[in-house]
Parts: C-alpha cells; sequence; structure tokens
C-alpha cells in the first residue's frame, strides 16, 4: 500500500489539460450533431410505455397537457431526447445530471435560511452522465420556447448562444475557485434582481419583479387556504377531481384504514433519512389528512401523494409531498441501473446539485396495498416556490433569463467536482456555443416532428388525452 507521501498531489492545471484532452476523443464541433435515430425507432411508443405502472385513469391527462403546445410535449418527452442524445456523440466528462434541464425547471424557492434562491428544482431523473446532455436538453427548450413566443430563428439563436456562454463562462470561473468556496456558492434573489435591473427597464423590469412576489406568497399558509376546508371542525384537503382527490374519495370505504396506516408508515419511515434534528422536528408535526395530487406535465400519472400536516395548532399547517420515482431515463438511455432505489436517487442527486436543497428532502420504498413495490422521495410541497411564465415573455426577458439558466446549471454541475476538466473541455473560443446553436435549432425542428406524431397518435386514438 502506498504512503501518503506517495499520494499524487491534486492539480487543476492537470485537471485542465485532461478535460482539453478529451477534444481528441469526442470533438466539440461534433456536440452539434443530432443523434440518428434507430430503423424501426418509434418515439411514440417510449411515450406510451412510460405509463407502465403509473395510474391508469391519469394517462389522458398527462397526454393532454403534453397535447398543449410544442413546448408541452417537449417538457413531457424528456425520455425521448434522452434516447436521441444516447445515440449521439458523448463526452466522456460525466457530472451529476438534472437529467430535465429544460427551462422550467428552474425556479425561485426559499433556502434553509428563508432567502429567496434561484436554482434546478426538478430531479426526478436524475443521474450520472455526459454534463452537456443537460445543456443540450436546456438549449433545446430555449429554442423551443423562443419560437413558441414568436420569436425568429436568428433570436432564437441568440438566445441559445447566451446559454451556452453564461455557461462556458461560469464554468472558467468556477475551475478557479476552491470546493468549498464551489458549494457555498448561492447568490439570493436580491442579487440576482439586482443583475437583471442592469438588462431590463419599464414593463420588463416589473415583469420580473412580479414573479418574484409571486413566489413570496407560495407558502404553507396560502397552500393551507387554496387547498384546505373545515368539515365538522376539522381542517380537510379540498375535492378538486381529477386533480385534487382526498383519500376518501380516491379509495372504497374499507380499504381508507389500510392506505391511511400504509402512508403513515411511509412518513415515519422517511424521517430515518434525514439528519437527526431534521427527523425530531418532522415528528413534532401530526397528519391529518392525506390527497392524491396531479403535477407536472411528465410527471402526471405517478403516485403523488400530499400530505396535510399540523404543528402547535390548526394555525402551524404545513404539506409534505409524497412523490412517487421511476427509474431515471438518462439511466434507461444508457441502459444502466442505479445503485440506489428510485426515491433516494432523487434526493442524493438533488443534494448534489442543489446549493439549499429542502431540509425535508428524503425518501421511502415500500411495498404498496397493490403489493408492488413503489419508491418515493418526500420534500415540502410549497415553500415560496415559482417559475417562469414563457408567455409573458419577450426577447429581452428570455435573453436575460438565459444567461441566468446557464449560469445555475454550471454551478450545479461544477458541485460534481469536475470543473476544471471541463472548463478545459470547453475553452475559450465560441466553437462549444456554436454547436450547441445547431444542436438546438435542430431539435427544435425533430421536436416539432415528434410532436406532429403525438397529434396524430391522439387523432387516431392510439393515445387517449382527457
Amino acid at each position: 500500500m502506498a504512503s501518503m507521501n506517495e499520494v499524487p498531489l491534486p492539480d487543476a492545471a492537470t485537471a485542465r489539460a485532461r478535460g482539453k484532452a478529451q477534444r481528441d476523443v469526442v470533438a466539440r464541433e461534433s456536440l452539434g450533431e443530432v443523434g440518428r435515430r434507430p430503423a424501426n425507432f418509434d418515439p411514440m411508443q417510449l411515450i406510451i410505455d412510460q405509463g407502465a405502472g403509473r395510474l391508469e385513469q391519469l394517462i389522458p391527462i398527462r397526454n393532454q397537457r403534453m397535447l398543449a403546445s410544442a413546448f408541452s410535449f417537449l417538457r413531457g418527452a424528456a425520455v425521448i431526447q434522452a434516447h436521441d442524445l444516447s445515440h449521439g456523440p458523448s463526452s466522456p466528462i460525466e457530472v451529476q445530471l438534472c437529467g430535465d434541464a429544460h427551462l422550467m425547471n428552474f425556479g425561485v424557492f426559499s433556502s434553509p435560511e428563508r432567502q429567496l434562491v434561484f436554482d434546478v428544482n426538478d430531479f426526478d431523473e436524475t443521474a450520472a452522465g455526459p454534463f452537456e446532455w443537460d445543456l443540450k436538453r436546456l438549449t433545446a427548450s430555449f429554442a423551443v420556447a423562443a419560437e413558441s413566443i414568436s420569436l425568429g430563428t436568428k433570436q432564437q439563436e441568440r438566445v441559445v448562444r447566451l446559454v451556452v456562454a453564461a455557461y462556458r463562462q461560469a464554468m472558467r470561473r468556477f475551475a478557479g475557485e476552491t470546493f468549498l468556496g464551489l458549494w457555498y456558492e448561492s447568490p439570493d434573489i436580491t442579487e440576482l434582481q439586482r443583475e437583471l435591473q442592469q438588462h431590463f427597464k419599464g414593463e420588463t423590469q416589473s415583469r420580473v419583479d412580479s414573479a418574484i412576489s409571486r413566489a413570496k406568497t407560495k407558502t404553507a399558509d396560502q397552500a393551507f387556504a387554496k387547498l384546505v376546508e373545515v368539515v365538522k371542525g376539522r381542517p380537510r384537503i379540498k375535492f378538486s377531481p381529477p386533480l385534487l382527490v382526498p383519500l376518501e374519495e380516491y379509495v372504497e370505504p374499507d380499504e381508507v384504514a389500510a392506505v391511511n396506516g400504509f402512508l403513515t408508515e411511509l412518513v415515519d419511515s422517511y424521517a430515518a433519512t434525514l439528519s437527526n434534528e431534521r427527523e425530531a422536528l418532522i415528528k413534532r408535526f401530526t397528519p391529518v389528512d392525506v390527497a392524491l395530487k396531479v403535477v407536472g406535465v411528465g410527471s402526471v400519472g405517478t403516485r403523488c401523494w400530499i400530505v396535510l400536516m399540523l404543528g402547535r395548532d390548526v394555525s402551524d399547517p404545513f404539506f409534505l409531498q409524497v412523490k412517487e420515482a421511476g427509474v431515471s431515463v438518462i439511466d434507461q438511455a444508457r441502459g444502466v441501473t442505479s445503485a440506489h432505489e428510485p426515491g433516494e436517487r432523487v434526493a442524493r442527486g438533488q443534494r448534489i446539485m442543489q446549493v439549499d436543497p429542502d431540509i425535508f428532502l428524503g425518501w421511502h420504498t415500500m411495498t404498496g396495498l397493490d403489493k408492488a413495490r413503489h419508491s418515493y422521495y418526500v420534500r415540502q410541497l410549497y415553500d415560496n416556490k415559482a417559475s417562469a411564465v414563457i408567455d409573458e415573455m419577450d426577447f429581452a426577458t428570455i435573453s436575460n433569463y438565459a444567461r441566468v439558466c446557464g449560469w445555475t446549471l454550471a454551478r450545479a454541475h461544477a458541485r460534481s467536482g469536475v470543473a476544471s476538466e471541463i472548463a478545459g473541455y470547453i475553452g475559450s473560443s465560441s466553437s462549444f456555443e456554436d454547436a450547441f446553436v445547431s444542436y438546438a435549432i435542430a431539435y427544435r425542428d425533430r421536436n416539432a416532428l415528434d410532436y406532429a406524431a403525438f397529434q396524430k397518435a391522439a387523432a387516431e386514438g392510439r393515445i387517449t388525452s382527457a
């Protein structure tokens, strides 16, 4: 066994050179290629197959949401893009990926210190993989979103270039930071507003301020007022089918007690995945009602429960979201099996990528009443969360949002400890941006074709919609 004196010392310059050498393995220009699909590849079947194991009655809602627009389709079709990425050129530099880094999966939420922060905020598909896979999904989403607000191709290209330039510049900066300095890198929303005010004026600035104000109101108290009513002196979650269905309305009367017991066991067991002081805190709350809630686009059909918890009394409400996790589309596309159960995979990935993850983020896997094994991750339902509203954007707002998202994704990737390698691979020229502009526009067009095929499948009855 080598002595400590023989262990090679870490060296940032060596790591950067190692990353630069990877250009000889996979040229940066090649990242602009959209992978060629295998013969007989059927993207619609991938969407259909994702319904297996989900709640059958909710699948039409998912399909209806994906039919709303080309961008909505892209949001729900992460599995298709992941498979496309697996058939194209990929760098050998891996990070913890978000796995579904489209622009709507970034947003504002509260840190444990109760400051509003901006970060990646959806990790259902998180997994290890080539760093550029997230960036490709992000840039494609900006191209599709920019087209949806009637921006031309030249403007779409400029927006994509801003995303990638922000990523490249931020990664080069993060490569020069210490690991601890990077880990604590967390500009709050006040700093973000100050940065954005340099670019926005008048009505555009008021849109930014409005979005941040919306985030400040999305608290547990606001959720309580919106989702809860008092029945016979007890707070109960409202019945708003099919999007919000209390437990008693969802199952047969003779099953209520069993499902209640199942969820109580899940919440109690999940608490053990928290640090000891947070486990003690969550156990002070009493679960008083449970409902099935439909969330997102791609997630619709998975089992997602919200649990109404009370602390000191009825004036101290708190919501937990218990969300089912499945196999990551990244692992599925790469033919990889995660070392962790899906719920744990999600929580671990989020803790790596987010600067300030939810203090109640945890997981649990158990056998349900259907005798099948289900894995869940658990977090707060509302914690001052808000995300972008694309229809309210113009070229100025989407351009600056692009910069913020590019910077934020770079920070999330740098937390995997390979910022120097990525910076060395990317370099300082614009060739990296050129490749992603080509990719994003090409994938915009591929997504449009897939969306048309999805509409056709719905019209022909191959898929059902609400």
